[in-house]
């Protein structure tokens, strides 16, 4: 396994890292994910620790804490041995303060968030979501004396905007305040929207992309293809309307390029996909999933090879999509390409 740099930080995280969505199992979107119990996901986190995979990653919201639960007792006897990566912000409750990023809340967020996980300190704390009724001088301020307590080690987003991060970014400049170094954000070869302007930030600014669903919201298995409908048991059936949508042509054009890429590799389309990520611009870590120990050992055959040049360019035309404004009308402008060079092809 390799490893990198969490953005503009010293913490040494794996090019892949475990994501704890199907721990626990409750509701109509996590059930539909997996519902791991304790003994299983002990035997997941044994095999992901064996293969170098030391970071797992969790929310408040999945499952409603049960997925931090379980991962607490998974991991128990060994958290020296692990990262963890948590977040909170979104509705985790029907009380006015049980979402958001309020002082009040993230306190009491972090502080249940460690009794859940069995520890005393979050390695990766990221908000799941902007909260624009907060000013982020509360936000930053609150989460800057959370890692001066020692609660929180390193703080970051997700599913944020560019001008959200950059307020929060200047703010904590202004004040001297910890910054965010993790950027935690939806990105496959299906949705290809962070390349526009959060890779670009990131570089910029020192926040490492820690990469959920890579897998375009489950549909880059290789079970699904111009001649193959979703299958019966797909959960797709259930969760699609959750996830962003992916126009049919599109995606079949994907497709198409991946399961070519895949005979050409001898390996397998989730690999490719996967394989694909880890080589783009300021991916620090690609957050795989599995409900199974045949799932995760196949997630994990993604590493240590690579696509070739050619691959590559195949993947990037097939994926390709009309950039969106302001970055449309001067994109294929020389002297546009010299001032703004693209860090992604």
């Amino acid at each position: 396994m390799d490893y990198r740099t969490l953005g503009k930080s010293g913490l040494k995280v794996p090019v892949l890292s475990f994501g704890a969505g199907t721990f626990g199992g409750s509701g109509p979107l996590f059930s539909a994910w997996g519902n791991t119990d304790v003994e299983e996901a002990r035997r997941l986190v044994d095999i992901c620790l064996e293969a170098g995979v030391n970071l797992f990653d969790t929310a408040d919201v999945y499952s409603n804490g049960a997925s931090e639960e379980v991962l607490g007792q998974a991991i128990k006897g060994r958290r020296d041995d692990v990262l963890i990566s948590t977040k909170a912000s979104l509705p985790a409750g029907d009380g006015p303060n049980d979402w958001g990023s309020s002082r009040s809340r993230l306190i009491g967020a972090v502080e249940k968030a460690l009794k859940r996980l069995g520890t005393d300190h979050i390695d990766i704390f990221q908000l799941h979501a902007f909260d624009a009724s907060t000013p982020v001088e509360e936000v930053v301020s609150t989460l800057d004396r959370l890692v001066r307590d020692g609660k929180l080690r390193y703080i970051g987003v997700s599913n944020f905007s560019g001008w959200q991060i950059m307020k929060s970014l200047a703010a904590a400049e202004r004040n001297g305040w910890t910054r965010y170094v993790a950027n935690q954000v939806y990105y496959s070869l299906i949705g290809r929207d962070y390349e526009w302007d959060l890779m670009p930030l990131g570089e910029d600014q020192g926040l490492g992309a820690l990469v959920w669903s890579p897998l375009g919201w489950g549909r880059l298995t290789g079970k699904i293809s111009r001649s193959k409908p979703i299958p019966a048991g797909s959960r797709l059936h259930e969760t699609a309307s959750f996830g962003p949508p992916v126009e049919d042509e599109h995606f079949y054009r994907v497709v198409d390029a991946l399961e070519d890429v895949a005979a050409e590799t001898g390996k397998t389309v989730p690999q490719v996909a996967i394989n694909w990520l880890i080589s783009r611009p300021t991916v620090s870590s690609v957050i795989i999933g599995a409900r199974n120990e045949e799932q995760l050992r196949q997630n994990l055959g993604a590493v240590g090879w690579s696509l070739t040049k050619e691959q590559i360019a195949k993947l990037d035309t097939a994926s390709a999509v009309t950039v969106p404004y302001p970055h449309f009308p001067y994109y294929r402008q020389d002297g546009f390409a010299k001032l703004n060079p693209p860090l992604a092809g």
